[in-house]
């Protein structure tokens, strides 16, 4: 068992409140029809009971969740849960009987002369029907936990394939220039030293603004290498600027148009980001170098648009092949993974 087990959601509280209500009228109205009377009264003495069960079911386990689970055994939990089904029944039926009492509707006699076995009998049923929800909610959430434990494993997975990739790069620019030029030879350690500490945060989600400020330093890492020809222009609503979004994202696609895009013998390559918030987030990152001459993903996209997909439900798009654009829509991301 995990702590997230007898975790029950508003919307699964309004399922058990409509099945309770559904279930009880019909049982009602069964009963009301076998022993000739109205079954309008049967149904409206269904609705009300099914709703006052809810009820206390919704108070016994909200408590229990908070005070009771907490501090006690795991072993007493599914006593301590049928007791507490057993009582929505039992009580439910008693306060149902006492609010029809003052009413005009007609109550069985069964009920009228024992009241409390009745309740009992309810209570037993209340009990069984409880059991059932209960596994179902069970297996509903282990099955959640489980998925959750496979996107964070998935996510750790792409992330430690990426950062290997941008410090292989780094790490070949670094060798060049050790020959070359021994002080951009030291900037350029002291740029990649930044930047990791910029981006060896546990979290896969970061602010936009934390990427923005890791691409400019990866922009300026590889400005070292070629000599400042490579500029950087960001266009964005500065209210979007605290979304989560994942991380490395932004920074993959310039160098991936840093790879695949730059001709050294051309002049200067500009990369372009342009940010909008509308319904969703929109990213658009383009540069003027070498069109794109395949549609498809390598390795490092598709990671990519695996981890948004995973965190963000979100996309990855080719939005132009000349001027090269990638374009990332993200909805609303998990803050919850934490990887």
């Amino acid at each position: 068992m995990y702590k997230g087990e007898l975790h029950i959601t508003p919307h699964d509280w309004f399922g058990v409140l409509l099945i309770g209500v559904v279930f009880s009228a019909f049982l009602s109205v069964l009963g009301y029809y076998i022993l000739n009377i109205s079954i309008i009264h049967g149904a409206l003495f269904g609705i009300i009971l099914g709703f006052f069960i809810t009820l206390y079911s919704l108070v016994f386990i909200s408590a229990m969740n908070r005070y009771l689970l907490p501090h006690i055994h795991k072993r007493w939990w599914n006593v301590i849960a049928a007791l507490f089904s057993f009582l929505s029944g039992f009580l439910g039926t008693l306060s149902t009987y006492v609010s029809v009492s003052i009413s005009s509707l007609i109550v069985i006699d069964l009920l009228h002369l024992h009241p409390f076995k009745t309740a009992s009998i309810i209570g037993v049923l209340s009990y069984l029907i409880g059991a059932m929800i209960y596994s179902f909610v069970k297996t509903r959430n282990e099955k959640e936990y489980i998925d959750t434990l496979f996107v964070q494993s998935r996510v750790r997975s792409l992330e430690t394939q990426l950062n290997p990739h941008f410090l292989y790069n780094a790490l070949n620019s670094l060798a060049e220039l050790i020959h070359q030029d021994p002080n951009k030879a030291e900037a350029a350690v002291l740029k990649i030293s930044t930047f990791l500490r910029n981006t060896m945060g546990e979290k896969p989600l970061i602010p936009l603004r934390d990427e923005l400020r890791n691409v400019a330093d990866y922009i300026d890492l590889e400005n070292i290498r070629f000599g400042g020809r490579i500029s950087l222009s960001i266009l964005g609503e500065e209210i979007a600027m605290s979304i989560l979004i994942p991380k490395f994202s932004i920074q993959l696609l310039c160098e991936n148009g840093i790879k695949h895009g730059f001709d050294t013998s051309s002049s200067d390559f500009q990369i372009k980001i342009e940010i909008t918030n509308t319904d969703h987030l929109h990213i658009d990152v383009s540069n003027n170098g070498r069109p794109i001459r395949h549609s498809q993903f390598g390795i490092g996209l598709s990671n990519l648009q695996e981890r948004l997909s995973y965190l963000c439900n979100g996309t990855l798009t080719i939005e132009s092949l000349d001027p090269a654009t990638y374009s990332i829509k993200l909805k609303v991301c998990h803050e919850n993974i934490d990887c």
